[in-house]
């Protein structure tokens, strides 16, 4: 039995004439979001601007369209000379492994890592933002990055192999440009993925670091306890926005500070799925416990320290939340962070940038970025100023 021919005047739109009418009456309303949408309509070409963008170039319809059309134009289709008209002269990039104070610096570092990865791809995960074009906006663009170390570069001979990463970069932008920029790449993924020696590599860059006179990458002492006090109570929620701000920085301090860990299994929904470093793939709430007191573990005095926190309601529902953060403590035990090995008793600190997917008020999506890389590194540091202390001459 053949079903009957459709009327030839019937004005039914097909499925896909009528996702791309519902894509763009989303396009014409609404700020752009990452999760459902092809990249082609995350950069549109014909879409008129739904956000006042006073300063940006034309292209830019919103704030996210900026984020990931720059990005891409600079690093997938190589026009890194797009960063002289998209940063500041004298804007700071703060890094996993140190800081640079320049746009010469960036353009260099871009360069540098396009060498060793010719075919890598950046892939906009989600874009969590606030602000406006009067006081300048902020914005957290988590990326999924691939590519193959095919060539010779900064990572030494090119091993043929593919990798797959995690990316946040914060950045603050007014009028065009970025004069402010926290990146936290999950370099630790890469290495293994790789198969490179990262003790190797982090003692090169600590080395090189020592030898411009550099001692450490601390920002100076924590305060998790006053005297012989407990943590405190209650978190610092003067830079949230909202309530559920608050009450995400709120938890994080009883979960990080004060190790109630037991408070995650009151925020996370049973099915969450928790996407970490190393590129981890887990899911349920004991896995979440597990990471959490697995970095705890390996710096149980430490102090996390929110940087800055936004949030954006999602098209999947519900609400994301983007939260930067410093843990800052000693090397004190074992834990997740591995490569360490046996406690040092050293200072160390660890730049994150999470971000939570809440739904019916519980966290069913978590995803983590953070470097082991750079901590090896800084306990590389410390151990080499041990070195250099030891050599010295002692004088009578």
């Amino acid at each position: 039995m053949t079903s009957p021919k459709a009327d030839s005047n019937d004005s039914r739109p097909s499925k896909s004439e009528a996702r791309k009418s519902s894509t763009s009456a989303l396009q014409d309303t609404a700020v752009l979001q990452c999760e459902r949408l092809d990249f082609v309509d995350l950069v549109p070409e014909d879409r008129p601007r739904v956000q006042s963008m006073k300063g940006f170039d034309d292209c830019y319809t919103d704030i996210v369209d900026y984020i990931v059309r720059c990005t891409h134009k600079i690093w997938d289709e190589r026009d890194v000379g797009l960063i002289y008209t998209h940063y500041t002269h004298n804007c700071v990039l703060y890094g996993t492994m140190g800081t640079m104070y320049n746009r010469e610096d960036v353009v260099r570092d871009t360069i540098q890592r396009l060498v060793s990865f010719p075919e890598r791809r950046g892939m906009a995960t989600h874009v969590i933002w606030n602000g406006n074009d009067t006081d300048g906006f902020y914005t957290s663009h988590l990326v999924t990055g691939s590519g193959r170390h095919s060539q010779n570069g900064h990572l030494g001979p090119a091993t043929g192999r593919v990798f797959h990463s995690r990316t946040i970069a914060d950045c603050m932008v007014y009028e065009n440009k970025i004069y402010r920029e926290w990146v936290v790449a999950d370099q630790m993924a890469i290495f293994k993925q790789l198969g490179l020696d990262a003790h190797a590599f982090a003692e090169k860059i600590a080395r090189g670091k020592v030898a411009q006179g550099l001692t450490n990458l601390d920002i100076g002492e924590n305060r998790l306890m006053i005297g012989q006090y407990p943590p405190a109570e209650t978190a610092d929620l003067s830079i949230a926005n909202n309530a559920l701000e608050e009450r995400t920085l709120q938890w994080l301090h009883d979960v990080w500070n004060r190790k109630m860990f037991g408070t995650i299994k009151d925020v996370y929904a049973p099915t969450v799925m928790y996407h970490g470093p190393l590129m981890k793939e887990l899911y349920g709430v004991a896995a979440v416990m597990h990471q959490v007191i697995g970095l705890v573990g390996s710096l149980p005095d430490a102090v996390f320290q929110p940087q800055h926190v936004s949030s954006v309601e999602c098209v999947e529902g519900g609400t994301k939340v983007a939260v930067r953060w410093v843990l800052e403590g000693h090397h004190l035990g074992y834990g997740g962070l591995e490569s360490l090995g046996d406690p040092t008793g050293k200072r160390l600190q660890v730049m994150g940038i999470s971000h939570f997917h809440y739904k019916n008020e519980k966290i069913v999506d978590e995803w983590c970025v953070y470097d082991e890389l750079s901590v090896l590194m800084q306990l590389k540091m410390a151990q080499l100023q041990d070195l250099q202390a030891s050599e010295e001459p002692t004088h009578d």
